[in-house]
């Protein structure tokens, strides 16, 4: 067996878990960010084509 000091295993499985946590909450973010912009797309959309055709 190799000499020297026992590897940091449980300190590494939990800094591996906060960051695939954080990778998560970023993901959604972006998700919700997304959704929100498509969202408002929508509604300016919308209203641009009920503009046009009461212009009409």
């Amino acid at each position: 067996m190799a000499k020297g000091p026992e590897k940091k295993t449980k300190n590494k499985a939990l800094h591996t878990k906060l960051l695939n946590r954080k990778k998560a909450k970023l993901q959604e973010e972006k998700k919700e960010k997304a959704l929100r912009l498509k969202a408002l797309v929508t509604k300016m959309n919308q209203k641009k084509n009920s503009n046009e055709s009461d212009s009409l």
